[in-house]
């Protein structure tokens, strides 16, 4: 980050260590004006996620909620009474459910449009374009018009984040520009936030690296200063305002 000339930092709780999420807060309370953390959402049965959610959010200071949809029990959505439970709680707290919707955002686009209409005070974030590639089908093409089309939910928000997963191209991703376009048109850049997708992005291509491809790929569209600067933090630091001195 200080190589990145990054200031402060959303961490996400790591899929591996599930449901416990004593290192994140351990971090968070040694960093407070640094990092802010995502909690990971438990779609336990018996509901238990939901006071485990208030408790990190209330008491560990926790400031976002992920929702990732493959944790949910086999056969069940994110729209069932836990999900509905869940994300109608982190709008009570105000604080925003990220989607990771790693095997399709069309596999889920129903239940985050069903969530989005049910709680419009719930702030919501696409995590990773949705896991959008430059469309070179019709279905990619139908899918990435849906994605620009949830911007029509006044709380959504999108992650331009993880860009080596979404690319189709190596470093610096120029294939991205043309999206980036479009989603400036459909979100504008008080709506789009870039994120780095830490510690994979190290191996793929660094994480300055990230970063700098960001104001590689603006400069191709090309983006105005004003929304670049949106993108590389304008959007976070107003998303979770409050959440850094700088802020």
């Amino acid at each position: 980050m200080e190589e990145a000339g990054v200031d402060g930092a959303l961490i996400v709780q790591p899929i591996n260590h599930l449901f416990d999420h004593s290192l994140v807060t351990s971090v968070l309370k040694k960093h407070p004006s640094k990092f802010i953390g995502c909690l990971l959402a438990n779609p336990a049965e018996d509901g238990t996620g939901i006071n485990e959610c208030e408790n990190l959010v209330l008491k560990d200071g926790y400031r976002a909620v992920r929702f990732n949809p493959n944790l949910w029990p086999s056969g069940q959505k994110m729209t069932n009474e836990i999900g509905r439970g869940l994300f109608s709680k982190a709008g009570e707290l105000g604080v925003p459910i990220g989607f990771l919707c790693m095997k399709g955002l069309d596999l889920h686009l129903a239940e985050i449009e069903e969530l989005c209409t049910s709680f419009p005070s719930t702030k919501v974030i696409l995590d990773h374009l949705g896991f959008c590639k430059p469309p070179t089908s019709d279905k990619e093409k139908k899918v990435f018009s849906d994605l620009l089309n949830l911007s029509r939910f006044p709380q959504v928000y999108l992650k331009f984040s993880a860009l080596f997963r979404v690319s189709r191209k190596f470093h610096p991703f120029e294939d991205l520009s043309p999206l980036l376009s479009q989603l400036i048109s459909s979100y504008g850049a008080n709506r789009v936030m870039w994120g780095s997708d830490f510690p994979y992005v190290v191996p793929e291509c660094g994480y300055r690296e990230a970063k700098d491809a960001v104001s590689y790929i603006a400069s191709q569209v090309p983006l105005s200063p004003s929304d670049l600067e949106w993108v590389l933090g304008r959007t976070v630091m107003h998303l979770f305002q409050g959440a850094w001195n700088s802020s």
